[in-house]
């Protein structure tokens, strides 16, 4: 059975409520997809094993806020919970549903409570209340830019929720790019 491999790449982004667009660097990280059957419409389902799906923290080697790098010790860790949907190769759109839990770290001084991202991934235009953004559809060499906006709930924490104002939205920009591989080579 074929597969796709996801290769995360630098140029992503990433904005919460009122606060500017972080810009990151997701270089390294990816997984392997199992594609099902094409549709009538040329669409093909694919699915990525959260367990094996890797996304790099947010941190100081990673991201930059205001053209500056995050401050040394501040991490904000992506944990999939689930990644899948659909690709369309002859006009290279994608759909992909994201679900993960981000959670933020000073150090070992601090844990905050996670942040649960429920959001659609996809090649075409998003507009939220407060962002908005346009996606890339596979390009020749299979690369592409994929958006999703997600409503941000509170955690509980009541300082925290206030500081990043939640309930709220937040952006993902996914620089990537994937690559069809027979089942063998994974």
């Amino acid at each position: 059975m074929p597969t796709l491999q996801l290769q995360t790449q630098s140029g992503c982004g990433l904005a919460i409520g009122r606060y500017p667009r972080f810009r990151y660097d997701a270089s390294g990280g990816g997984g392997a997809a199992i594609l099902g059957p094409q549709d009538r419409g040329s669409w093909q389902p694919l699915s990525f094993e959260a367990a094996a799906l890797t996304i790099p923290a947010l941190n100081w080697r990673t991201t930059r806020f205001l053209g500056l790098p995050l401050p040394p010790g501040l991490s904000i860790a992506v944990h999939p919970e689930r990644l899948e949907g659909r690709w369309q190769l002859a006009t290279g759109a994608v759909e992909l549903q994201f679900h993960a839990r981000f959670r933020f770290a000073l150090g070992v001084l601090y844990r905050a409570p996670d942040l649960i991202v429920h959001t659609q991934l996809t090649s075409k235009a998003v507009q939220g209340q407060r962002h908005s953004a346009r996606g890339q559809p596979l390009d020749g060499n299979g690369q592409a830019l994929l958006v999703g906006i997600a409503m941000i709930q509170p955690t509980g924490v009541s300082w925290f929720d206030q500081f990043l104002g939640l309930p709220d939205e937040a952006l993902a920009q996914l620089r990537c790019r994937f690559i069809q591989t027979p089942a063998s080579l994974i």
